[in-house]
């Protein structure tokens, strides 16, 4: 009799202790500043005098993007200060998404809401000292009250202005880079258990339909892998747009 049997969620999202309070989302973490620390120190102390190659080559593709597709369009080049920072914040969560799709580990750090809120909770940090840095308690005032708004309807833009900059972005920020991740790692899970099932505890009639949930999870792998580019890319460029917001507020 066929009947998959799909395992608790807390056992596909928790993991035995390594040592007391270090588990495989701690050691995916630490693995994650790990990985980028050392590829851009070999980068920083590569020969500049030849052309770039090797991880040289990957460290510099990465700070251009960053720099040409993040920092220039939201934040123009006052924001290229902001470099290290979004380069660090984009790297630590693309090398925490992409466990997601290796064998063995199988499983996004980002997938635990612990991580995604940090994160977002260090962004809303930075956005509102950085807004309050340049803008003084003006701040405030240019983000609870916009100007050119008839002033009957702050009665009603205010506290909209207030819940949505101040509440719903470190929020938002967090729902949907840990959402999407986790979505992500559920979905492997399920095709991975239905295909192995299928095959390994299904009838003879059954097995050869295992192909087909198999295909599926190869092609869901592929696709996890764009998503996770895609959510650190999400991130970061948010959090540009909000620093920048809060530098500059006529933008």
């Amino acid at each position: 009799m066929f009947a998959l049997e799909f395992p608790p969620i807390n056992e596909i999202l928790r993991w035995t202790d390594v040592v007391p309070s270090v588990n495989k989302i701690a050691l995916i973490a630490i693995a994650a500043v790990v990985v980028a620390s050392v590829i851009f120190l070999i980068a920083g102390n590569a020969d500049g005098s030849t052309a770039p190659r090797g991880v040289r080559n990957l460290a510099e593709s990465i700070v251009e993007f960053i720099e040409g597709q993040i920092i220039m369009p939201t934040m123009g080049r006052d924001g290229l200060g902001w470099t290290p920072f979004l380069l660090s914040l984009f790297s630590f969560i693309y090398l925490c998404n992409v466990p997601g799709v290796i064998p063995i580990i199988q499983m996004p750090a980002t997938a635990r809401m612990a991580i995604p809120l940090f994160l977002s909770l260090l962004v809303w940090v930075i956005f509102i000292g950085v807004g309050f840095k340049h803008q003084g308690i003006g701040y405030l005032k240019n983000s609870l009250f916009p100007p050119g708004v008839p002033a009957a309807l702050y009665l009603l833009v205010t506290p909209i202005e207030f819940i949505s900059t101040f509440l719903v972005r470190p929020f938002s920020l967090t729902v949907r880079l840990f959402a999407n991740m986790l979505a992500g790692h559920i979905l492997l899970v399920t095709f991975a258990l239905l295909t192995e099932e299928l095959v390994q505890g299904g009838s003879i009639v059954l097995k050869p339909v295992g192909i087909l949930p198999f295909f599926m999870l190869v092609f869901l792998t592929a696709f996890e892998v764009l998503v996770a580019f895609l959510q650190a890319y999400i991130f970061t460029i948010l959090a540009a747009v909000y620093i920048g917001g809060a530098a500059h507020p006529e933008h």
